[in-house]
């Protein structure tokens, strides 16, 4: 059976557009960006969509970025990889847009409502916020 860091010493090996890394590999300034990482990680290992195909849906995101003239410094690289696991979790109906827009909605209204400092739960917040 596999070990859940051999899929991420797997991906971290192949060769990805702006991967900000370091001697031990990927580099990650927020929690957020790993746990990322290791979503599309599991999805691909899970056999979801190759890991090419991540790569290549990968690199049109961050095509499309630099396009709509966003910074290409590596300060919006993990935005590119959520838009590109949005966007693959729904083509494969993994979720619908909706169920994402959904779920977003509340992490944002329970974010937005736990005092800082403590952990951010979204137990107890599952109801549509008031936009």
């Amino acid at each position: 059976m596999n070990r859940p860091e051999e899929g991420a010493e797997r991906a971290a090996a192949v060769e990805l557009p702006g991967l900000p890394r370091n001697e031990a590999g990927p580099v990650f300034g927020e929690p957020w960006q790993a746990a990322a990482f290791a979503l599309a990680v599991s999805l691909s290992h899970q056999g979801h969509f190759s890991w090419k195909e991540w790569a290549a849906a990968l690199a049109e995101e961050l095509r499309m970025s630099a396009a709509r003239g966003e910074p290409d410094d590596g300060s919006r690289y993990y935005h590119g990889w959520l838009a590109t696991l949005e966007r693959l979790i729904v083509a494969k109906g993994l979720s619908q847009s909706e169920e994402l827009r959904s779920c977003k909605e509340a992490w944002a209204y329970a974010y937005r409502r736990t005092p800082h400092g403590k952990p951010v739960e979204l137990e107890g917040t599952q109801r549509t916020p008031e936009l």
